[in-house]
C-alpha cells in the first residue's frame, strides 16, 4: 500500500482536474482541428468542416476511467478496460493519450501542443481515428461498433488468466441488446480460483439515439432485484457533482474489488469453488455530463439531445463558436496544461506507469502473452481407407480424439466453446479428459454430467452470441480455442463474425499489432443432415457471408472424411489472423481418403483423385468437383453410374478442401494456368458444392472455363431422409449423373435411356420414401467400385 491517501480532498481534486483533462481532449477531438488550447479566438479553419462523433457517455466514460486508474495505483492492479458503450472512442483516446501510450504506439503525436493538434484534427476525419473504440487504439480488444457483446469478450479474456480484472463499461442502452442481456449469465462459468475477474460497470446516463433507455427507469430497489437474481451484487452511484460523487465512487469502486479479492482469496486458499456473487456498479450520471446544458431553448444535458454533436458549430457556421469556446474552457485547460499543451506533472502522476496503465496492459496488446500450441500428430489418429469407402465412421466422433489430446498438451491455452451442442456435435472424446466448466449448483440425483469448476467446454449456455464472444474474448488475448455450432445458427453470429474480421483486418495494418491466433469456427450438423429436424435447421449461407470478406482473413475449409479433417488441422490451429470456417460432419458417412492422400488436400487445397478419374494421359469430357462431405459422397456415386454405362466417358474427379483457394482474387489463389490444369479451359464442370451455388459461379467468373453446372443448396427442405435432403435439392448422384449425360457434347442421344431411368428412379425414390421412410437399398447399402 502506497503511503498516497487515496481518499483525501487533495487527492480527489486532482482526479478531478485529471478527469477534466480527459473531458477537454474528448471535446477538442470533436470539434477542432487548430488552435488546441485556444490561444487565440477561435476561426473558422480551427475548426472541423463537419464534426462527427458522439459526445453522451463520454465524460461519464472518463469519470469512470480516471477512478479505475485510482483503484490500480492504490491496490497495485492489473486491470484493463473495455467500452461496451458505442461510439465513445475518445474515451479510450483520450487517457491513452493523458498516460502517454498513444504517444508511445504513435510517436508524431507527441503530448504537446503540436502532438494535441495532430489528436485533435485526425479523430474521426479522413485517414484518422474511428469515432468508436477499435483496433487502432492501444489497450482495446473490443470493437465499439456493434453493441451487446462487452461482457461475453471480457470474460473471455480472463478466463486462465487468474490475476486480470476487466473493468467492463456497459452502455443501459447496450444491455437492451439479447447478447449483453444473455451476458448477465457469464458469472456462470468464471472459476475464481483459475479465472480472473469481471467488474461490470453500468453507464447508466439515461438516454439511447432519442429515447430512455428501459434500465434507468427502474428503481434501485428493482435493480437489486434484477442483478441479485442473476447472481451478481450490485452497488450504486449516482450525481453530477464531483466533489459529492468522488468519494462516494471511490468507496463504492474500493469495496467492489476488496470484495473480488476476499472472493479470490477465500477460493484459491480452501479450493471453494461455490458460485459467488461477483460485484457489479451502476453509476447513474447524466447523459452529456459536463457539456451544455441547453441548446435554443431545448435540454441538452441530461437528454438523449446530448448523444451526438450537442452545439451546431462547424467551420462554416461559426455563429455560435462562443459557445463552444465557452464549454472549452469550462474544463480550465490552463490550470491542466502548460504554456506548451503539456499534462502538469501533478496530474500525470495520477495515471499508472508502464503496464499498469490500462492502455498498455500486454493482455490486450498481445505482449508476451501468446504461446503457439502443441499440436498432436494428426496422423496416429487417422484411418484405413485402403478399401475406399467400406469404412463407415463419424468425422467429429475421430477428430473430438484428436481435440482431447490437444486440450492434453495444452491445458491451460485451449477451450471449446458452443451453445448446448458439444455432445450432439459427437464430440465425445473431450470427455474423456475433461469437463464442462460450471459454477452454479450441480444436481446429485444424477441428471447433470461431465460438469465441474475447472473444465475446458464452456458450452452449458444455449446462446450462441455467448459461445462466440467467450471464444473472440480468448483469442483476442492470445490464446486459441473452437466454437461448435449447428450449421443454420451460425447465421446468428454471422454479424459478430463480420465485427470480428474488421477488427483482424484493421489490426494487421497496426505495426504495433501482434498477429491473434486465427478464430475458428466449426459448422457441424449441416444442412444436408438436417433431414430429422427440417427446413428450420437448414442454411449454408455462412459460407457464401464470410467468402465476400477479404481473402488474407478468411478460410473456408470442407473435409470429405476424417481424414482430411485431421490433415487440415495443423493448419487451422497453427494460423494467425484468420476466420477458419471449418464445415464437417457429425453423421456416419464412408471414409475415402487415404491420410497421405488427405495431406496432400491439406497443403495444395484441392487435388484429383487418381483412383476415381480415368483421364491419365488424355484430355477429359468433364470434370466433376466437389467440395464438401455430401457432395463428395455423391460425385463418386454418380463416376459409378457413368463409368458402368458409359465406360469410355473421359472423367476426372477432384476434391476441394479449401475452397477459397479457387478465387482469383485470393491472396493465395490458384494462378489462372494452374487453375485450367485441373478444370480446362472448355470442358463441362459440374461441381457439386455444399452450400449455395452463387459462390461457385462467382469464383469461376473470373476464369476461363464458363463451361460450369452447379449442383448445391437450393433453398429446399423437410423433415425427410437423409438422402431425399440432397434429392429436393438436386445434389444426388441421379440429377447429377442424368446432367452430366445431358451436357457433355456427343451424349445426350445415346444417353437417352439412361437419363429415362434415372427419372425412373428418382420417381421410384420419391414413393418409396413416402411408403416405408427410409432411403433406397441400393443408396443405404451403397459401396465405391473401382472404376480402374
Amino acid at each position: 500500500m502506497s503511503e498516497v491517501d487515496y481518499s483525501s480532498k487533495e487527492y480527489f481534486d486532482k482526479l478531478t482536474a485529471y478527469w477534466r483533462a480527459a473531458n477537454y481532449v474528448s471535446v477538442g477531438q470533436l470539434y477542432l482541428r487548430d488552435n488546441p488550447l485556444l490561444k487565440r479566438p477561435l476561426e473558422s479553419s480551427d475548426v472541423k468542416v463537419n464534426p462527427l462523433g458522439h459526445w453522451g457517455t463520454i465524460a461519464s466514460q472518463n469519470f469512470i476511467y480516471a477512478h479505475l486508474n485510482r483503484l490500480i495505483n492504490k491496490y497495485d492492479l492489473n486491470m484493463f478496460y473495455i467500452e461496451g458503450p458505442g461510439h465513445g472512442g475518445q474515451v479510450m483516446i483520450s487517457n491513452a493519450y493523458l498516460d502517454g501510450t498513444y504517444t508511445e504506439t504513435y510517436p508524431n503525436i507527441t503530448q504537446d501542443e503540436k502532438g494535441m493538434k495532430i489528436l485533435f484534427k485526425r479523430f474521426s476525419f479522413p485517414g484518422g481515428a474511428a469515432s468508436h473504440a477499435n483496433a487502432q487504439i492501444p489497450g482495446s480488444i473490443h470493437e465499439g461498433g456493434e453493441l451487446g457483446y462487452a461482457l461475453s469478450h471480457a470474460t473471455g479474456a480472463i478466463l486462465d488468466n487468474p490475476d486480470v480484472i476487466a473493468a467492463t463499461v456497459i452502455g443501459d442502452g447496450e444491455s437492451e441488446t439479447g447478447p449483453l442481456a444473455a451476458s448477465w449469465f457469464s458469472n456462470t462459468f468464471i472459476n475464481p480460483i483459475t479465472d480472473g475477474a469481471v467488474l461490470p460497470i453500468i453507464n447508466m446516463n439515461g438516454f439511447k439515439i432519442s429515447n430512455p433507455t428501459i434500465l434507468s427507469r427502474k428503481t434501485d430497489e428493482e435493480l437489486t432485484e434484477y442483478y441479485g437474481g442473476m447472481g451478481w451484487k450490485p452497488y450504486f452511484v449516482e450525481g453530477d457533482d464531483p466533489e459529492k460523487l468522488n468519494p462516494e465512487m471511490a468507496q463504492v469502486f474500493d469495496t467492489a474489488i476488496e470484495e473480488i479479492k476476499a472472493i479470490q482469496k477465500h477460493a484459491r486458499e480452501t479450493g471453494d469453488t461455490t458460485m459467488p456473487h461477483w460485484p457489479v456498479v451502476i453509476v447513474r450520471t447524466p447523459k452529456g455530463w459536463t457539456g451544455p446544458k441547453s441548446w435554443d431553448g431545448d435540454k441538452i444535458e441530461g437528454s438523449f439531445r446530448a448523444h451526438q454533436i450537442p452545439i451546431p458549430v462547424s467551420r462554416d457556421h461559426m455563429e455560435h463558436a462562443d459557445a463552444l469556446t465557452a464549454w472549452l474552457k469550462s474544463y480550465k485547460p490552463e490550470e491542466l496544461f502548460d504554456e506548451n499543451g503539456v499534462l502538469k506533472p501533478e496530474l500525470k502522476a495520477m495515471a499508472p506507469t508502464g503496464t499498469k496503465r490500462m492502455a498498455d496492459n500486454p493482455i490486450t496488446n498481445m505482449g508476451n502473452h501468446t504461446k503457439p500450441l502443441v499440436l498432436p500428430d494428426f496422423h496416429q489418429y487417422a484411418l484405413d481407407n485402403s478399401e475406399r469407402g467400406k469404412n463407415v465412421r463419424q468425422d467429429m466422433l475421430i477428430w473430438s480424439d484428436y481435440l482431447r489430446d490437444l486440450i492434453k498438451l495444452n491445458p491451460d491455452n485451449f477451450r471449446v466453446f458452443g451453445p448446448d451442442e458439444t455432445m450432439s456435435n459427437r464430440l465425445y472424446g473431450l470427455f474423456d479428459t475433461t469437463n464442462r466448466q460450471w459454477l452454479e449448483r450441480i444436481s446429485d440425483n444424477g441428471s447433470d454430467e461431465d460438469m465441474n469448476a475447472s473444465g475446458r467446454i464452456i458450452d452449458s449456455q444455449l446462446s450462441e452470441h455467448q459461445a462466440e464472444g467467450f471464444l473472440e474474448g480468448y483469442t483476442l488475448t492470445g490464446r486459441h480455442g473452437v466454437f461448435t455450432s449447428y450449421e443454420a445458427f451460425l447465421r446468428v453470429v454471422d454479424s459478430m463474425l463480420t465485427q470480428y474480421f474488421k477488427w483482424i483486418r484493421e489490426a494487421a495494418d497496426e505495426p504495433w499489432h501482434r498477429p491473434y491466433p486465427s478464430l475458428n469456427v466449426v459448422s457441424t450438423s449441416t444442412s444436408f443432415q438436417q433431414d430429422h429436424n427440417g427446413y428450420t435447421h437448414q442454411d449454408p449461407g455462412i459460407l457464401t457471408h464470410l467468402a465476400e470478406k477479404k481473402g488474407e482473413f478468411i478460410r473456408e475449409y470442407l473435409p470429405a472424411d476424417a481424414n482430411s479433417l485431421l490433415a487440415i488441422s495443423p493448419k487451422v490451429f497453427s494460423s494467425e489472423n484468420t476466420i477458419n470456417l471449418l464445415t464437417t460432419s457429425k453423421q456416419p458417412r464412408p471414409q475415402f481418403y487415404s491420410i497421405e492422400e488427405a495431406t496432400v488436400l491439406a497443403n495444395n487445397g484441392l487435388k484429383r483423385i487418381d483412383w476415381a478419374s480415368n483421364d491419365d494421359g488424355v484430355e477429359p469430357d468433364v470434370v466433376l468437383a466437389a467440395a464438401g462431405t455430401e457432395p463428395n459422397l455423391e460425385s463418386l456415386a454418380a463416376i459409378n453410374l457413368l463409368h458402368d454405362q458409359f465406360p469410355d466417358l473421359k472423367i476426372r474427379f477432384i476434391n476441394v478442401l479449401d475452397l477459397l483457394k479457387l478465387k482469383k482474387d485470393d491472396p493465395r489463389g490458384l494462378s489462372d494456368e494452374k487453375f485450367d490444369s485441373y478444370f480446362t479451359k472448355d470442358k463441362p464442370v459440374f461441381f457439386q458444392f455444399h452450400g449455395f451455388e452463387d459462390l461457385i459461379k462467382d469464383i469461376f467468373f473470373d476464369r476461363h472455363n464458363h463451361n460450369l453446372f452447379v449442383h448445391g443448396y437450393r433453398e429446399e427442405g423437410a423433415i425427410t431422409t437423409p438422402f431425399d435432403m440432397r434429392v429436393l435439392n438436386q445434389l444426388d448422384r441421379f440429377h447429377l449423373a442424368k446432367d452430366v449425360v445431358e451436357h457433355v457434347p456427343g451424349y445426350a442421344e445415346k444417353g437417352a435411356a439412361f437419363v429415362q431411368k434415372m427419372d425412373d428412379t428418382l420417381q421410384y425414390h420419391y414413393d418409396y420414401i413416402r411408403d416405408t421412410g427410409e432411403d433406397l437399398p441400393e443408396v443405404r447399402n451403397w459401396v465405391w467400385k473401382p472404376i480402374k
